[in-house]
């Protein structure tokens, strides 16, 4: 299974909604999980710190992505992962035979006018955040829609679910019809997840068809911001969705530094993403603090227990974990001696003064973990809209450039394809992305039956040889 990993700092810059981000998706070989995380996605000017939050940004985000994950079409995903799961006497059949009633099967039928929410999902966002956990499904089968010019398009958008951080609903069913109108568009003038349609200036017929991607989860705390967007066929093995939120620091109270952290089982394999934005800053301290919010994170991100079965409550109690973000860790070299390495693109000799290279290998923060090999420029700071790093500061202000935008993995069966930055130049960051190969165990319940009769018969047999 490929998974896509993004991790961007946008400034506080709303985009044009036609910005092209294909490079920054990798979208040259789509995978078929996409795990995108931003910081500073709004300002973090006191109206957004201390009042209500500004959610227009995300909308806008959430619109590009959108697009640009589907307009390849139609998707076919190029790797298919399939193992026999271990043997029946080393797991506990009541964790895996568990079947979620909140994704429907391949067989369901979708009619016209009926839509079908997330059902029974389990979501449990952690309390006592700002944040908004908004979750997202929709029927498997494919369906088609005569529309006529001169219609509201908006009538046919499906509806959402949102759920705030100091509830959960549980929706079984939900019949949809165009009397909805309007209320399926967000406020922010975007559509939902939901159709892509093909829209004609003539007189004739519109037909409406399916996304290949669609998003199963978004978590907003201030200006930090987690997405994630799977392959419409895979999105039925998906389950035991989790949210769990941390603000670190100073000002971690108000959500300007922190984590987002989503747990869920992909088939029956558990996998954490954790999106932060760590402690800033070139001063004397600063790398300690950095260290520090690492450890706060991991120690306060819990997620609620899903009911029925055995799930990880902690980071590290997953299998396969990918964390991503601003992690700000900065390079130990002048600044006059940076951009001399850099503009001889000597990269490792740049990467050799890495201060989270250090830290990795000294063991002092997220031991056992892995990064790519950076080939690529410093992503931190630039001058906004330019591809020239920022120097006109007066000496005190000025900073290094630093590759502060980082992505680890965690856990076996992970293979990173590709590490990478994207050149857009709308912030002072560049966005990095990386793509990972992963093993994911899946249960095929004709031979786990089997395999459960066939180890009942040797039972019965080595109980009469007792006899």
């Amino acid at each position: 299974m490929s998974l896509n990993s993004g991790t961007w700092n946008v400034g506080g810059r709303v985009p044009p909604t036609d910005l092209d981000i294909q490079e920054w998706l990798a979208m040259e070989e789509p995978a078929d999980i996409y795990v995108l995380g931003f910081q500073e996605i709004v300002p973090l000017n006191a109206g957004n710190i201390f009042g209500a939050e500004d959610d227009h940004p995300v909308a806008v985000w959430e619109h590009i992505i959108r697009e640009t994950l589907n307009k390849l079409c139609p998707y076919k995903p190029k790797h298919k992962c399939v193992s026999d799961p271990p043997s029946p006497s080393k797991f506990n059949p009541s964790d895996y035979l568990v079947m979620e009633d909140g994704f429907l099967s391949e067989a369901d039928n979708e009619s016209e006018g009926e839509l079908h929410p997330l059902i029974g999902q389990d979501i449990n966002p952690v309390t006592n955040d700002s944040g908004v956990c908004k979750t997202y499904e929709y029927p498997t089968s494919a369906s088609s829609e005569r529309v006529h010019e001169g219609e509201d398009f908006r009538k046919m958008l499906p509806v959402h679910l949102l759920q705030d951080s100091t509830s959960v609903t549980s929706v079984k069913t939900l019949a949809a019809s165009a009397s909805f109108k309007s209320r399926h568009e967000n406020s922010n003038g975007f559509p939902e997840d939901n159709l892509d349609h093909d829209v004609s200036t003539d007189n004739r017929v519109v037909k409406r068809k399916n996304s290949n991607f669609v998003r199963i989860i978004s978590k907003q705390m201030v200006g930090i911001y987690l997405s994630v967007w799977v392959q419409r066929g895979l999105r039925r093995h998906i389950h035991n969705l989790r949210v769990s939120t941390v603000g670190v620091g100073a000002m971690g109270y108000i959500g300007n530094k922190g984590s987002i952290s989503v747990s869920m089982s992909i088939y029956q394999t558990p996998f954490c993403f954790v999106c932060c934005h760590l402690t800033s800053g070139e001063k004397d301290g600063n790398l300690t603090k950095r260290n520090a919010d690492v450890e706060e994170i991991l120690r306060r991100t819990i997620f609620n227990p899903v009911h029925r079965v055995s799930m990880p409550k902690g980071i590290h109690d997953h299998e396969k974990i990918i964390w991503f973000g601003d992690l700000n860790y900065r390079i130990n070299l002048s600044y006059e001696r940076t951009h001399e390495l850099i503009s001889r693109q000597e990269w490792d000799l740049l990467f050799d003064n890495d201060q989270l290279k250090w830290e990795l290998m000294k063991g002092r923060t997220f031991d056992g973990w892995i990064e790519g090999v950076i080939s690529f420029p410093p992503t931190y700071k630039y001058e906004f809209n330019s591809d020239k790093y920022a120097g006109d500061e007066p000496i005190s202000a000025r900073r290094r450039p630093a590759w502060c935008d980082r992505i680890l993995s965690y856990g076996k069966g992970i293979r990173l394809d590709s590490y990478r930055r994207a050149e857009l130049n709308l912030s002072d960051h560049r966005p990095v992305c990386a793509v990972y190969m992963t093993e994911v165990e899946v249960l095929c319940h004709r031979k786990f039956q089997k395999a459960l009769t066939f180890t009942n018969l040797e039972v019965d047999d080595h109980l009469f040889l007792e006899r």
